[in-house]
């Protein structure tokens, strides 16, 4: 058995593949987390944003996204000034914008989690392609939940990122005909 041949880069790669990485996650904390993640990795490996994942943790008070819809400038010119995350400052900003707009779909919807899976009905999609067979960079789904954040306020959401995050979260299941981490 092998895995999916993106993850093979290092032990926190693998560990990250094995246990989370197309697995469907329900979790409006996680949810967010990964979020965030994904848009911090426009322009950059998901390697770096991974190695960088706990200092996120602790810059951004656990991702707690009530907290940090609060953010001020001060906290912003802080988080700019640490070196242990992406310091690009709109990448930062976002944080608070999609923080706040995380916060109005969780009032429309009750979660995000209920938001985020009516676009699948609730199933994820699963393709399991052979081993060296391109992922795309983007769908039809990923299109149009893209614009759809946009709509809503969402920054760093744009088609590729978003189908990046739907496949983080297990709304998609894209890992390859006999990986490990579906056996």
């Amino acid at each position: 058995m092998g895995r999916c041949a993106w993850a093979e880069g290092s032990e926190l790669m693998i560990a990250y593949h094995d246990t989370e990485w197309g697995r469907p996650a329900h979790d409006d904390g996680y949810l967010f987390e990964l979020l965030l993640l994904e848009g911090a990795q426009a322009g950059l490996s998901w390697s770096t944003v991974l190695n960088k994942r706990e200092n996120y943790r602790r810059a951004l008070d656990g991702f707690d996204y009530t907290r940090i819809a609060r953010y001020g400038q001060a906290k912003l010119d802080e988080l700019r000034a640490d070196a242990g995350i992406v310091r690009n400052r709109l990448k930062i900003e976002s944080t608070v914008r999609n923080a706040k707009a995380f916060l109005a779909v969780r009032e429309e919807f009750g979660t995000f989690d209920a938001y985020l899976w009516q676009w699948v009905d609730g199933v994820p999609v699963v393709h399991r392609r052979r081993a060296g067979e391109p992922l795309p960079a983007s769908t039809e789904l990923s299109d149009r939940l893209s614009k759809d954040l946009k709509r809503r306020g969402f920054t760093f959401v744009g088609t590729t990122i978003v189908y990046a995050y739907l496949q983080a979260v297990g709304v998609v299941d894209d890992h390859v005909e006999g990986c490990v981490a579906i056996a």
